[in-house]
């Protein structure tokens, strides 16, 4: 089935053609229309009211068509798989409890944040559409962070064991190694700013987080690492927040959130001239 063909709950999406004389097609997602009651994808044109809208409970970014299959909605257990890791790494570099060692946690690590996350987005490229494709992306990539981190702490890897002559040396790699992961992070923050408020800033914080640890790990600061753990544990929160959106419907509970949407300043902008 084809993206034009996609279905919602109301309506049947079918492309518009446009018959305007000078009209070429559009590759880029344009918002038409004497009242912008049109949105061009590609060379596709719908009603507003048969698109997604940004939503961060679906994990969905943006306008999008419908998802061609209609599976269940993985990004809430993405969302609770990496959200409890980072409040639980998150305390732990805070100093909760003066906990020194995050080796009880290894086992997190693997199983909820990596193979649970990483199944949640493999079931996400199902989905399909733009939507399906953000999921696939976003919850494979972090759940490889997941198990790619637990295994410096396995002794089986030997990661760990090949910087005891030089201490201060696995935490300059994992701060390297954080830094790739705040560029990507980033990389994935600038796809939601046409997407809510919650959503941005549960990726804004993520980011943060991943920045401020990189700054600690690599200056060997405990307080820049502590504020990257405090950082972490409000970042948790607000993955959870859109876990809870993405669960809560009319029919199970009484109050089902509603995302306020990111200012439209392309709008501003064309008004101004």
């Amino acid at each position: 089935m084809s993206s034009s063909e996609s279905i919602s709950s109301d309506f049947k999406t079918t492309p518009i053609t446009d018959h305007h004389e000078g009209s070429v097609p559009v590759k880029t997602c344009t918002i038409t229309g004497d009242g912008d009651e049109f949105i061009v994808i590609g060379n596709h044109k719908y009603y507003r009211h048969e698109l997604m809208q940004a939503f961060g409970g679906t994990l969905n970014p943006g306008l999008a068509p419908y998802p061609t299959h209609k599976y269940g909605n993985t990004a809430p257990l993405g969302l609770i798989a990496t959200s409890f890791n980072i409040l639980v790494l998150g305390l732990y570099f805070a100093g909760a409890k003066h906990i020194q060692f995050t080796n009880v946690a290894v086992s997190l690590f693997i199983f909820m944040g990596g193979l649970v996350q990483f199944l949640s987005g493999i079931w996400g490229f199902f989905i399909g559409s733009q939507v399906g494709t953000f999921i696939f992306i976003t919850f494979t990539s972090y759940g490889s962070f997941w198990l790619s981190f637990g295994a410096i702490f396995i002794p089986a890897f030997g990661i760990a064991d090949a910087y005891k002559d030089v201490p201060d040396g696995l935490n300059q790699a994992i701060g390297l190694m954080a830094v790739g992961w705040a560029i990507f992070t980033t990389m994935l923050l600038m796809t939601v700013v046409k997407s809510t408020f919650s959503f941005f800033w549960a990726l804004f914080t993520l980011d943060l987080t991943i920045i401020v640890l990189a700054a600690g790990f690599l200056s060997g600061s405990e307080n820049t690492i502590k504020a990257g753990g405090i950082i972490g544990v409000i970042n948790a929160f607000s993955g959870w927040y859109e876990a809870w959106a993405g669960m809560s419907n009319p029919q199970n509970n009484y109050i089902v959130p509603r995302d306020i949407p990111l200012p439209d300043f392309a709008k501003l902008f064309r008004r101004k001239k």
